[in-house]
């Protein structure tokens, strides 16, 4: 039985998230944003917005804190596409794209990053509760303003993946 070729809420939120993470969170970029822009302007605070979700193949320098928060950095892009697909899959039963996918898809990655943002804050070199707190914050405002992206893809989306004959 072959499963018919239609995109899911689940699977479009999936693959929208893991394009922002890829494009706007690799290192080139990230590094490119925080040297030619400026929190001053809508523009670069736009973009350092997008590169929220930062991530990198090597530590910025040879210490144990900047290991940590490579592997900080790197687990909490890894767990924001684990928990927007996990979200979408417990909750998109219902939805079949439209309006509902919308919002499902922009209220998914506000509530990913968050949570992301959050568990990976207490394996940086200075992790604090209140430090974590800062780092849901951050988390959410990436989702308020980059889940509409999610959010159109999954407004686009069918519904359910059915089984061909």
């Amino acid at each position: 039985m072959a499963v018919g070729r239609t995109r899911t809420v689940t699977g479009a939120g999936v693959i929208a998230t893991v394009a922002l993470v890829l494009i706007f969170g690799n290192q080139a970029f990230t590094e490119w944003v925080e040297k030619h822009t400026s929190n001053t302007s809508v523009w670069g605070w736009f973009l350092r917005i997008l590169s929220w979700p930062r991530w990198a193949f090597g530590p910025r320098d040879s210490s144990t804190a900047a290991m940590r928060d490579l592997l900080a950095d790197d687990l909490r892009a890894l767990l924001l596409v684990v928990f927007v697909g996990v979200i979408l899959g417990l909750v998109s039963k219902s939805v079949s794209g439209g309006p509902g996918g919308f919002f499902l898809g922009w209220a998914a990655l506000v509530f990913a990053s968050a949570l992301a943002a959050f568990l990976t804050a207490f394996i940086t070199s200075n992790a604090t509760v209140l430090g974590a707190f800062a780092a849901a914050a951050a988390g959410s405002a990436y989702g308020l303003f980059a889940g509409w992206i999610v959010g159109m893809l999954t407004g686009t989306a069918k519904g359910v993946a059915t089984a061909a004959a």
